[in-house]
């Protein structure tokens, strides 16, 4: 019998909303091509990895026949001295994908007369929301992004209603690399009623070089209602550790806490990132490598006549349109890996040197190029 016969043939059925949700589609590995190196562009990883102290951790490591601490303490403590906030306001989760899941879990779903709460976001953005969101039982209000690929705040604002419990600000913005500025957000929170929860997903935080870029940590000692996502997977090079966490006030993180899922950081983990902490003058060093690398790319793009969104975080994007898929076989056909979303447009991560040095081969030749219209 097929798996498609069985599953017909099975009386256990999915919530409705489960059928409706997009599919999340992470990035895949280049194809070997010979005499090629492949190089993976597609899923914004560091290529560069974790700092030693990290790997000494992971070499170590004798007590995972032990459950972990549920509360994270070594790592909230670490952070808290790190950040200089208190202790209590940090709730950590599987990468900063499981703690939004525990806020949206806290503070959106569907209500006891039916009606959905809303949660607002730019679109397109981090491509996890709108699944994330409908599995907490609540209502995506997706707001397209303005010509340049950043948030278009006066119409999030103009799109929360009653209703409305929850706002999703990705900053810089995955995939199209825009960063907030302080001011236009800080006059967007004061626009939205005190008991929305504004949601500042920082996951790319450390690549930011933009001036006036929005920092989530004074958003939150400024506003009751901002809670702050951060994750070690990108800067930190730890994604496949999956260590991530949320800030916000007390009245915030009782919610959070509540609804946290209980083990959801390794032991393992929680000493990598605190060990990653304790040698953060590398974790910079490395995170400015890839600045660098990512300049460099962004230059020879703009010397190509390439039109590319203001890129603050670790990949470049490239709205080629209905092109994309082309784009995305090109550089498949050349062992790189990008990541393309339907006939929207490409991102490609910042690699390893010589991968960044193909991709800009590869656009050289590419003769259908996003142009200023």
């Amino acid at each position: 019998m097929t798996e498609t016969n069985r599953t017909a043939q099975s009386g256990v059925q999915p919530r409705p909303v489960v059928g409706l949700l997009p599919k999340y589609a992470a990035g895949k590995p280049p194809e070997a091509v010979p005499g090629l190196e492949s190089f993976k562009l597609s899923s914004n990883e560091n290529p560069l990895g974790p700092v030693p102290a990290v790997l000494d951790v992971l070499r170590t490591a004798h007590d995972v026949h032990r459950y972990p601490d549920t509360s994270c303490t070594l790592l909230r403590n670490a952070l808290a001295a790190f950040l200089d906030v208190p202790a209590d306001d940090i709730v950590t989760g599987a990468g900063s994908l499981g703690a939004l899941n525990q806020i949206l879990a806290a503070f959106s779903g569907q209500n006891s007369d039916g009606i959905q709460d809303e949660v607002v976001y730019a679109w397109r953005s981090f491509e996890a929301y709108p699944i994330c969101v409908g599995l907490a039982g609540a209502k995506s209000v997706q707001v397209p992004v303005c010509a340049d690929g950043s948030h278009d705040l006066d119409a999030m604002a103009a799109a929360v209603t009653k209703n409305t419990k929850v706002v999703l600000l990705c900053t810089p913005n995955n995939p199209t690399g825009t960063a907030l500025r302080v001011q236009e957000t800080e006059d967007f929170i004061r626009s939205i009623p005190t008991n929305v929860a504004i949601v500042v997903d920082e996951a790319y935080e450390e690549f930011v070089r933009a001036d006036q870029a929005v920092d989530g940590l004074a958003l939150y000692r400024k506003y009751p209602n901002v809670l702050v996502l951060r994750t070690f997977s990108k800067a930190h090079g730890l994604a496949g550790l999956r260590v991530g966490y949320s800030i916000s006030q007390p009245s915030v993180t009782l919610y959070l806490r509540a609804a946290a899922a209980p083990f959801a950081v390794s032991g393992i983990a929680e000493q990598a990132a605190v060990a990653s902490l304790e040698n953060y003058k590398q974790v910079v060093e490395r995170v400015q490598s890839l600045v660098d690398e990512r300049d460099r790319v962004m230059a020879g793009l703009s010397a190509l006549g390439w039109h590319v969104p203001d890129a603050q975080g670790n990949f470049v994007w490239l709205e080629l349109g209905a092109n994309s898929q082309e784009f995305a076989a090109l550089a498949q056909s050349q062992a790189l890996s990008v990541r393309a979303f339907g006939d929207e447009g490409v991102r490609v991560s910042i690699g390893e040197i010589e991968a960044n040095t193909r991709f800009l081969e590869i656009c050289a030749s590419y003769t259908k190029a996003p142009r200023r219209s």
